[in-house]
């Protein structure tokens, strides 16, 4: 399984939107897609 696709799981597994552990999924999933988003500019 990826990690894109575990974050994913994980944020549809998070029901309560107050909690540490579904913010810091979201900002990880966040600086995955800038990381990727950066790497397809130098393509």
């Amino acid at each position: 399984m990826s990690i894109d696709r575990f974050i994913l799981r994980k944020l549809d597994a998070c029901m309560e939107e107050n909690t540490n552990t579904r913010a810091n999924l979201l900002k990880l999933f966040q600086l995955r897609i800038r990381k990727a988003q950066e790497a397809v500019k130098w393509i």
